[in-house]
């Protein structure tokens, strides 16, 4: 089992910006994959970014490429630099970890890809 914790949301201006961390717990070394997703009011949840465990080989959606950046520390802690927020990130945030290899693109993952979830943390932009 591995446990996953969010902090870091929060209220910005468009163009702000603010770091995610999630904590991971438990069995963190089985973990494959970590991940962010997010979820606006009203949509389905949607992967932002990936990062493979040891190798640090990252994706990220095209939505937030460029303004994201998913790092890790030692599969203990997951991060996500947010920055040049705009209003459309407005949602929350999910941790998420998945354990064992997937040959789907990632930026094609939905949550039928992920073992474990955190309990979000909210993060919204205005304008």
């Amino acid at each position: 089992q591995v446990q996953l914790v969010e902090s870091g949301g929060g209220s910005v201006q468009t163009g702000g910006s603010l770091r995610l961390s999630c904590t991971v717990s438990g069995d963190m070394y089985s973990t494959t994959y970590l991940m962010w997703f997010r979820q606006a009011p009203g949509k389905e949840r949607e992967v932002v970014a990936t990062i493979t465990t040891g190798s640090g080989s990252t994706c990220y959606a095209d939505a937030v490429s460029g303004r994201f950046t998913i790092s890790e520390d030692n599969a203990k802690m997951l991060f996500l630099e947010m920055d040049n927020l705009e209003p459309e990130d407005t949602a929350m945030y999910y941790c998420a970890a998945r354990s064992g290899w997937s040959s789907l693109n990632c930026r094609m993952w939905t949550e039928a890809e992920v073992n474990y979830w955190g309990q979000g943390t909210q993060v919204t932009v205005s304008s």
